[in-house]
């Protein structure tokens, strides 16, 4: 396989390792938007959310869940952005379910999710809801 992530887990690449269990695996990412930015992933291989297995991804969430207190504590953030992104569409670069940790700090100038906020048309957002409800049975 030639996944970057996969090579990091098995040791085929370095990485600056900040946990480890039987399922995940978190490191520092090399280009952090700040300082104390992690990535979490799985050991297994999963592209995206549609392809990890539930225990693997709780496993992930679990351990980001752990991993966030932890920046906390270390670093004192004013907040952190948790990030996971799913295809090219949502700008997810390495093909491997993966969790950002990204603290932040008030003026830190970073703009990672900017959107204005207006009301969309409420039926057609009941008619998505009923999409997804429908497949949900």
């Amino acid at each position: 396989m030639d996944c970057i992530f996969c090579k990091i887990v098995s040791n085929e690449i370095p990485s600056v390792k900040v946990y480890e269990d039987d399922r995940v695996f978190a490191f520092m990412d090399i280009n952090p938007l700040n300082d104390g930015h992690i990535l979490i992933i799985p050991k297994a291989h999963a592209a995206t959310i549609y392809e990890i297995t539930e225990a693997d991804f709780l496993a992930v969430t679990s351990a980001t869940h752990k991993l966030a207190a932890a920046v906390k504590k270390a670093l004192n953030p004013d907040g952190i952005n948790l990030m996971q992104l799913n295809g090219r569409a949502a700008n997810q670069v390495v093909p491997h379910l993966h969790i950002h940790i990204v603290p932040r700090w008030s003026g830190d100038g970073l703009t990672i999710c900017k959107w204005e906020m207006v009301a969309g048309d409420i039926e057609k957002v009941k008619a998505v809801a009923e999409q997804i409800q429908t497949v949900l049975k």
